[in-house]
């Protein structure tokens, strides 16, 4: 008689979800002033069939809401229960930043610059020290969700760790409009995870405190091309996009102000550009003095500045080169 084979139990915070079940889990973290205890809710799908354990979480910037919109969608229309292997699904990482409409923790640390963190140290680096203890060692790969800050608008991108080859098989994956090889930055989520040897990408898409509808599909389309790839959901009917490949960028250059003045950017995000093109121009308030932005050479526009009034030397436009 032939042995069927289980997945794995995925155990958080001491509550363990067995092969077959679905769980709604919470990590406690810290309290607010009033002494209200604050948790970080994890869902946990796991399948009774053996397979890949991924990681999908959005909110390590409390402000990036996009990503926490793609996540919620997800679990709306259940398209997290898989048939093999588990997908652990964190809607909100940073909490105290979300009620807070802020990047970071209260204390102004970044959660995404304090990994792999410390039991006692400040919040954000217990927070990534119970997030590093609690879920990473147990995933196999890791799909973290962001968007721009400060008025950026990213348009929708992966980025991968280029000393990573499966990393960089994951975006392929993915699909994104764009994709291109990062940079790892000391104590993110993405350093650690390469650190314990857990591919991981990041999906860059809009910009903070606002929702933008085809980002939002496009994270959603991505995750689901990767969980078909592992085979742990079938067909994805009907697709949230379509496409063929993504841009693969192989250089990527910030334009920035050549003086202070209103910016009037003249391109859409995501477009191709040609070397020369004025992208946008920055004027005085009594149109007395105008400059252009050129292109600087023939490439796509990723990431535009909708900030009105810049000032000299504020990034405009993230222009990269294929």
């Amino acid at each position: 008689m032939d042995v069927v084979e289980e997945n794995k139990d995925i155990v958080v915070g001491g509550q363990t979800v067995s092969p077959g079940e679905d769980k709604l889990l919470k990590i406690s973290i810290d309290r607010l002033p009033t002494g209200t205890l604050i948790d970080i809710p994890v869902y946990v799908f796991n399948a009774k069939k053996p397979g890949p354990t991924i990681l999908v979480q959005a909110g390590l910037h409390g402000d990036e809401i996009n990503g926490i919109e793609i996540v919620r969608r997800m679990l709306a229309e259940k398209r997290f229960r898989v048939k093999k292997g588990a997908v652990i699904a964190v809607p909100i990482l940073n909490i105290f930043g979300f009620i807070h409409f802020s990047r970071d923790v209260p204390d102004g640390k970044d959660v995404n610059r304090s990994f792999p963190g410390t039991k006692t140290g400040s919040m954000a680096s217990r927070m990534a020290y119970h997030y590093v203890t609690e879920i990473m060692h147990q995933i196999d790969y890791g799909i973290d969700l962001h968007t721009g800050g400060g008025q950026r608008h990213n348009f929708p991108q992966i980025r991968y760790t280029a000393e990573d080859e499966k990393s960089a098989e994951l975006a392929e994956v993915f699909n994104a409009p764009i994709s291109f090889p990062s940079k790892l930055i000391k104590g993110s989520f993405r350093n650690a995870a390469f650190r314990m040897n857990k591919p991981t990408v990041v999906f860059e898409a809009g910009e903070s405190m606002r929702f933008d509808d085809y980002s939002i599909v496009e994270g959603m389309q991505g995750i689901s091309n990767v969980l078909k790839h592992f085979g742990m959901i079938a067909d994805i009917v009907p697709k949230y996009v379509e496409r063929n490949k993504t841009i693969h960028l192989n250089s990527r250059r910030w334009l920035r102000a050549p003086t202070a003045g209103m910016f009037i950017p003249k391109v859409t995000n995501g477009s191709e550009i040609s070397k020369g093109q004025v992208l946008g121009i920055i004027t005085d308030t009594f149109a007395k003095r105008t400059k252009q932005i050129k292109a600087p050479f023939d490439g796509y526009i990723f990431c535009v500045n909708h900030q009105a009034v810049v000032n000299q030397g504020e990034a405009l436009f993230h222009v990269g080169m294929v």
